[in-house]
């Protein structure tokens, strides 16, 4: 059994992470996992969310928008549309688009089409915010 993981995660405009790693913790579509060196042959969606990796006693934290995790043979790879890192994240921007998606879910209801929009967009301003939170108590 392998001690580290390697993980890579990319987006369509960057790679963001490329580590050996000794565990991931992610959001999945049917809740929250963690990986571990040994672990099964894995593929799962993602969702919003917060997704940590630990490497040599730090641990590291990024927001994530929607993608894919499949793990084979101690290699992770993690496909999302969105990944931010504690420290990229503007905090006060993350609080600006959480008030605009706050103010549009006011007005519309839930059978209105831009309703599910700004219901995902509230839900990434408040993820941005917690990741972010964390990258200040370091």
């Amino acid at each position: 059994m392998a001690e580290k993981l390697k993980i890579e995660l990319i987006t369509p405009y960057r790679k963001v992470v490329s580590a050996e790693v000794d565990m991931i913790n992610a959001t999945g579509s049917l809740g929250e996992f963690g990986i571990l060196p040994g672990h099964a042959t894995f593929l799962t969606s993602l969702k919003i969310g917060e997704l940590s990796y630990t490497s040599d006693g730090a641990t590291h934290y990024l927001a994530v928008n929607w993608g894919y995790l499949e793990v084979e043979n101690d290699e992770v790879i993690i496909l999302v549309e969105t990944a931010e890192k504690a420290d990229e994240i503007d905090m006060e921007r993350a609080r600006t688009a959480l008030g605009r998606a706050e103010e549009a879910l006011k007005r519309l209801s839930r059978e209105d089409k831009e309703f599910a929009a700004q219901e995902a967009a509230l839900e990434r301003a408040l993820i941005r915010m917690q990741v972010a939170a964390k990258a200040s108590r370091k």
